[in-house]
């Protein structure tokens, strides 16, 4: 298996701080061509404590920052 170290630089959704974090990936997604693979991660600010989420290529170009959605399921009520 593959593995390799991306170092990201990008500016914080919420608060515009430039942040920079290194992730390891692995997995066959990395042999595909450029632009063929793209993962994604989520990152804390440490300024203003939002969650940053980062679509990126296994080159380090970042594609998208947003704000990390944490999407819940909602109990259905009992019919008792």
């Amino acid at each position: 298996m593959m593995e390799l170290n991306v170092t990201l630089e990008f500016a914080c959704y919420a608060c515009e701080q430039p942040m920079s974090v290194t992730v390891q990936c692995s997995g066959k997604g990395l042999l595909q061509d450029e632009g063929g693979s793209l993962a994604a991660v989520n990152v804390p600010c440490p300024t203003c404590g939002q969650i940053n989420q980062l679509f990126f290529e296994p080159s380090g170009r970042v594609r998208s920052v947003r704000p990390y959605t944490c999407y819940r399921v909602m109990p259905e009520p009992s019919v008792n």
